[in-house]
């Protein structure tokens, strides 16, 4: 095993911008604990990164954004769902760098209407937006499935004289533009943060739950994980694909992270832990259960969440607790990956839920 400092050493010789605000808090849950009796649960604040309300995008953008301007473009486009947490961080990112973002966002029947949440902070960071419809889009976390909308964007800026950089969904898969997971650095530095505060603390870290999207930042607590401290459990609670998928997605970006580091480990398939039995009706759907996990965090911790991911994610631990997944006397580290825009285009959804219980 590597120790922190020298992982910390191998992170530093990384070209990279300063977006986050780190490090994040590390906190426990104690209300939560208390009622679960059996279990220390934290939170770690990645919704306190700072950067356009927060969430764990920043993290990802200091190491991307640096490569970004290392390849001399000055015109980043990306894509995602209408509500995307990534898109505004990197219109916010681009935009502190003197950048112009394009943005292809797509629209399924269960977005939000009207230019609110994320939305309306792309606007407000003055991003080039194109709406598209998402019927057709098989799996918007790969490249190859938006090719068709996004090679013409960047086509489009070659002719206006620019210089354009395809950033993939997420900042972590290897595809488009980026030749390295540049992202997936930035959470390979969390875990050695979040390592360190726990020693601090003096605890130490059983397991480590999230959401899991495009996959990158599962990958680089993996990485983290498998050279600082292989007996913690990294365990994803995938939103958008899959397991079999999800988990492929996190185990390549984990590896290719793992070779960038310069490190023989490897993340075998066994591994890799994806859950995807909490993506009830889809991705970015209301459900009952996330709206009385919201209700349940922010009455005992004061603490918010989303109901796409963040939301999600804590329904999922709270109900593998009860389960019995997590051995008595774990402690378990919920990472709050932020989202928080993404509760006022679902006010409607929330506020009708929490009247009922």
């Amino acid at each position: 095993m590597e120790s922190a400092q020298s992982l910390r050493r191998t992170l530093g010789q990384f070209p990279r911008v300063s977006l986050a605000d780190l490090p994040t808090r590390l906190d426990k849950l104690e209300n939560l604990s208390r009622r679960l009796e059996v279990f220390g649960v934290f939170v770690k604040r990645d919704d306190q990164t700072g950067l356009a309300f927060g969430g764990n995008k920043a993290r990802k953008l200091d190491f991307l954004m640096a490569n970004v301007m290392d390849r001399g473009a000055d015109c980043i486009i990306t894509w995602a769902g209408v509500q995307s947490n990534w898109c505004r961080q990197v219109a916010a990112a681009a935009a502190k760098l003197d950048i112009r973002t394009v943005l292809a966002l797509f629209k399924g029947p269960a977005s939000p209407e009207g230019d609110d949440g994320n939305l309306l902070l792309d606007r407000i960071f003055d991003a080039d937006i194109r709406v598209f419809d998402a019927t057709g889009i098989d799996n918007m976390l790969e490249f190859e499935s938006v090719r068709h909308i996004v090679d013409p964007i960047a086509d489009e800026m070659r002719r206006a004289g620019l210089r354009p950089y395809v950033a993939p969904i997420g900042g972590s898969l290897v595809e488009a533009s980026m030749t390295e997971p540049w992202g997936t650095l930035g959470y390979v530095e969390a875990f050695v943060e979040l390592a360190e505060q726990a020693e601090q603390m003096g605890v130490g870290i059983d397991s480590i739950v999230l959401a899991t999207g495009s996959g990158g930042t599962q990958a680089g607590l993996l990485a983290g994980a498998k050279l600082l401290s292989p007996a913690t459990r990294i365990v994803g609670i995938s939103v958008y694909a899959g397991k079999e998928k999800a988990a492929g997605y996190v185990r390549s970006a984990a590896n290719s992270t793992l070779e960038l580091l310069g490190s023989s480990v490897r993340v075998a398939k066994d591994d890799v832990i994806v859950l995807d039995d909490y993506l009830m009706e889809g991705y970015g759907v209301f459900v009952p259960e996330v709206g009385d996990a919201i209700g349940l965090i922010a009455e005992s911790e004061g603490l918010l969440l989303d109901p796409v991911y963040t939301g999600k994610s804590m329904t999922a631990m709270l109900d593998l607790i009860e389960k019995g997944y997590f051995r008595e006397g774990e402690n378990v580290v919920f990472l709050h990956t932020g989202g928080t825009p993404a509760l006022f285009p679902y006010r409607k959804q929330v506020l009708d839920h929490l009247a009922r219980s």
